[in-house]
């Protein structure tokens, strides 16, 4: 006898299944690819009243042209000025010239390490920082990634950052804002204590709490005039009260 129907079926999807399954791999695939070099750079959030789109740069993004960037609806920029005691970003001047040239709003902000004191890295940023009263205020970047390996305890490093803050604070006039990255807050817990403006990221979604002022909205945008990926931002009209 031959095999009954249902035997028949059984074998059919024997065949297919596989053949399903790798065209929906590749499909996956490909979409992913897409979605990477594609619609990921070129990804703008949707503004709200009185926000505006800018980027973070740093000599890492090399030469960049800055007419095109504010062309591309950008309107402000944050600079890498220095990191630690003595760093100072090669590109800074460059960029922050050109930033000023072509319009945009701009401000500096240093990568604070736990390995050095906070007088030192408040005068390695004050010494790179011109005097521009017209500039936004001065930012820390707050992260364990691409930090030394030292961990202060919590009281060292709360008291190396406040003497870092009172004196970058002091000698601009400006209240400075903070960068928090994830790790760091699991770490030390700043965010709350220190009472300063907050760049937040989370990215290709809107902060879900009130009280940020800017929102690294993505890290792989593509804007005109700076080659490859930079920092995406979106700026709210002012500061929240906090």
């Amino acid at each position: 006898m031959g095999p009954g129907l249902d035997e028949v079926g059984r074998k059919r999807r024997r065949v297919h299944w596989p053949v399903v399954a790798a065209v929906a791999l590749i499909a996956v695939t490909v979409l992913g690819a897409w979605a990477r070099t594609v619609w990921l750079p070129g990804y703008r959030p949707g503004l709200h009243a009185g926000e505006r789109y800018g980027v973070d740069v740093s000599s890492h993004q090399g030469t960049i042209d800055w007419g095109r960037v504010a062309s591309d609806d950008i309107d402000f920029a944050y600079i890498k000025a220095s990191e630690g005691g003595d760093f100072v970003d090669e590109r800074f001047r460059e960029n922050w010239a050109g930033a000023a040239a072509a319009g945009l709003d701009h401000g500096a902000y240093h990568f604070f390490t736990l390995c050095r004191s906070g007088a030192d890295q408040a005068a390695n940023f004050l010494r790179a920082l011109p005097a521009d009263p017209g500039a936004l205020p001065p930012a820390v970047d707050l992260e364990l990634a691409g930090n030394c390996s030292e961990r202060p305890d919590q009281a060292s490093l709360r008291r190396e950052l406040d003497t870092f803050l009172d004196r970058v604070e002091r000698a601009t006039g400006q209240t400075a804002v903070l960068y928090v990255g994830a790790d760091f807050e699991g770490l030390y817990q700043v965010q709350d204590d220190l009472d300063r403006p907050l760049w937040h990221r989370r990215v290709l979604r809107r902060p879900d709490f009130a009280g940020w002022w800017i929102w690294q909205a993505q890290d792989h945008a593509s804007v005109d005039g700076i080659h490859g990926d930079v920092d995406l931002n979106v700026m709210r009209a002012k500061a929240p009260q906090r």
